[in-house]
């Protein structure tokens, strides 16, 4: 029997796919801290579901957010070990995984290489520029901030781990 464990960071309230998903998983850890979040990408439910499909198939290993996004929220950045069940919008558990680098960085100075890593588009800085200015711009909107060429970005790469 799989204890329910509550995830240190949430976007979502606790389903049973998510229960399911993480107890699954249990038998194969190797660290054993109960520590994990649960979430879904972006902030729409059309991008939220593409961008889970993606990593889903392997294309997608890396995800980006604010800095000032995540002090506003009060939610830690991700650090190098943290394990998440990643969602889709609808709060269905999809994989989970382990975050393997994190590194904060000027918005205009995302490389070419990690917008690559992101999966999306034609994985060129260009587009990955394109997609994601409107994006840090509701963001840094909703948290009442200004969007500029050097917000701080939090670029973070991750394994999938399960399934």
């Amino acid at each position: 029997m799989c204890p329910t464990i509550a995830p240190t960071n949430r976007s979502h309230p606790m389903t049973d796919s998510v229960t399911d998903m993480w107890c699954a998983y249990q038998p194969r850890r190797t660290d054993h801290s109960a520590d994990y979040s649960v979430w879904y990408f972006a902030d729409n439910e059309v991008d939220a579901n593409g961008l889970v499909e993606l990593v889903l198939t392997g294309a997608k290993r890396a995800t980006v957010s604010a800095l000032w996004a995540h002090e506003a929220d009060g939610k830690p950045v991700p650090q190098p070990g943290d394990l998440a069940v990643v969602t889709d919008w609808g709060g269905t558990a999809q994989c989970i995984i382990r975050t393997t680098a994190v590194n904060v960085v000027p918005y205009n100075k995302v490389t070419e290489a990690f917008a690559a890593s992101e999966g999306e588009g034609d994985l060129s800085l260009q587009h990955w520029r394109a997609v994601h200015w409107p994006y840090f711009g509701r963001e840094m909107q909703r948290i009442g901030r200004q969007l500029t060429e050097t917000i701080p970005v939090v670029c973070h790469e991750f394994e999938v781990v399960y399934p």
